[in-house]
C-alpha cells in the first residue's frame, strides 16, 4: 500500500523576509499591494513502496481550503497511487469530513490519524517551511497570480529533489526502511 501525508498551508501576498544584501546605509524596503491575500496550498509526500520513490503532489487555490477541497485531492491521489492508499491526516475538520465523505464511495483506503497540533510528526510541514523560508525567501509577488506561480515553481523545484524529500522524513524522525529503500548516504 502507498502512503500519502496531507496537509495544507496559506502563502501571503506578503512575503517572509530573510537576510539580504544592500548597499551600505540604504536599507532594503518590501513593498506589498493588498498583503491579507492569499494562496492555499494542500499537498501529500507520498511513499510508494513499490516503486521505492517519494513524490510530492500539490494544488493551489485562491480561497482558504475546506473540506470540499481535500476530497478531490484524495481522489487525485488515490488514480494516481493506485488502489491501496494509506491516507495519513491531521485532526482538522476538513479533513475528517472528506474522509467520512471518501469512506462511504470507497472502500480500498485507510486512514491514519496524527494529534493536534502536532506539526512535527508530518514530513509535508518541511515543504512549507523550506518553501516559504528558503525557496520564496524576500520574494515579493507583484499580484496573486505571481504568487501562484512563485508557490507552484518552488514546489515543482522540491518535487524533483529527492535529497531533500527524505531530508524531511530525517527531519520528522520517521523511519522509511520498512517501506522503500533508502539511499546509501542516509
Amino acid at each position: 500500500m502507498s502512503i500519502a501525508l496531507i496537509d495544507e498551508s496559506g502563502f501571503m501576498l506578503q512575503g517572509v523576509r530573510a537576510r539580504t544584501w544592500a548597499p551600505r546605509g540604504q536599507t532594503p524596503i518590501q513593498r506589498v499591494a493588498g498583503p491579507r491575500k492569499h494562496i492555499s496550498v494542500i499537498s501529500a509526500i507520498t511513499v510508494s513502496p513499490i516503486k521505492r520513490r517519494l513524490g510530492l503532489y500539490f494544488e493551489t487555490y485562491e480561497h482558504s481550503i475546506n473540506g470540499k477541497d481535500v476530497l478531490p485531492f484524495m481522489r487525485l491521489l488515490r488514480r494516481s497511487l493506485g488502489r491501496g492508499v494509506i491516507f495519513v491526516l491531521d485532526l482538522l475538520n476538513a479533513h475528517r469530513w472528506a474522509a467520512r465523505e471518501y469512506r462511504r464511495r470507497a472502500a480500498s483506503v485507510e486512514f491514519e490519524w496524527l494529534p493536534p497540533y502536532a506539526p512535527d510528526l508530518t514530513p509535508v510541514e518541511q515543504v512549507w517551511n523550506h518553501g516559504k523560508n528558503v525557496e520564496l525567501a524576500n520574494f515579493i509577488p507583484g499580484d496573486l497570480k505571481d504568487l501562484d506561480r512563485g508557490i507552484r515553481q518552488a514546489l515543482r523545484r522540491q518535487r524533483c529533489d529527492s535529497n531533500l524529500l527524505y531530508s524531511f522524513f530525517r527531519y520528522a524522525k520517521l523511519k522509511l526502511r520498512r517501506f522503500i529503500s533508502l539511499p546509501k548516504y542516509q
